[in-house]
């Protein structure tokens, strides 16, 4: 039986269409947005619409906001460099280049406004607190204020129905992460996570996503099915 619907960000990478999966499991009509937000990996997109369809959304929709307009982020301006080969300690050490600028709140808004145009109370996002770049928007607290914001800053919220904000992934390794995702049989070989792929969605194997992503196969003693790995 539907729990009704619920709005889900999908990227295109292994933990966001691990969530989709979720939601579709958990019983929710599941409304799937992905943000082309001007990222270098935007085969990210393709990838996005792929998984949508195998993995049971109810609809999908692609909307476009340029975040490369204010850039401060290597993911949006390809003058900047993608930080490769850091160590464990300098990945844990600090917030890196790669954080763009406000993405998760502006991501979550779009979503909370499909939400509020469907009738939805839930909201999905893929965010991870343990094995994440130390990004702010990837926490609890984020989370926790993001729902306090719904409830005072829309017509459903000031009506008594406010929404839910989702994040099943967040306090998992990314091991665990990798097991979820093939118990509930998402394809990861569509996966792309890369923060700078080639065209076709190759990952450089080199970027903090891509050694997060091949520790989390290591660890499940798991073979990673994407051409080189890539979160």
């Amino acid at each position: 039986m539907s729990r009704g619907a619920a709005v889900v960000l999908l990227s295109g990478g292994m933990d966001s269409a691990t969530t989709l999966a979720l939601a579709v499991r958990d019983g929710f009509e599941a409304h799937a947005l992905s943000v082309a937000y001007g990222q270098r990996h935007g085969v990210e997109i393709e990838r996005a619409r792929e998984l949508a369809k195998a993995l049971g959304a109810a609809s999908h929709r692609v909307v476009g906001v340029d975040l490369a307009v204010p850039g401060g982020s290597s993911l949006t301006d390809t003058t900047l460099s993608v930080p490769r080969s850091r160590s464990d300690d300098d990945i844990a050490a600090g917030i890196p280049s790669t954080y763009v600028p406000a993405r998760n709140t502006v991501l979550l808004s779009l979503a909370l406004s499909w939400a509020e145009a469907l009738g939805a109370q839930d909201l999905y996002i893929g965010v991870n607190a343990v094995d994440y770049s130390g990004y702010p928007d990837c926490r609890p607290a984020f989370l926790e204020a993001f729902e306090s914001l719904a409830r005072v800053g829309t017509r459903a919220g000031v009506e008594g129905r406010g929404v839910r904000v989702h994040a099943p992934l967040l306090k998992l390794s990314k091991a665990e992460i990798v097991r979820q995702a093939v118990e509930l049989g998402v394809d990861l070989s569509r996966t792309v996570s890369c923060y700078d792929p080639s065209p076709e969605g190759g990952a450089c194997g080199q970027c903090d996503a891509c050694r997060l992503r091949a520790r989390g196969f290591k660890e499940a003693g798991l073979k990673d099915p994407a051409e080189r790995g890539g979160s």
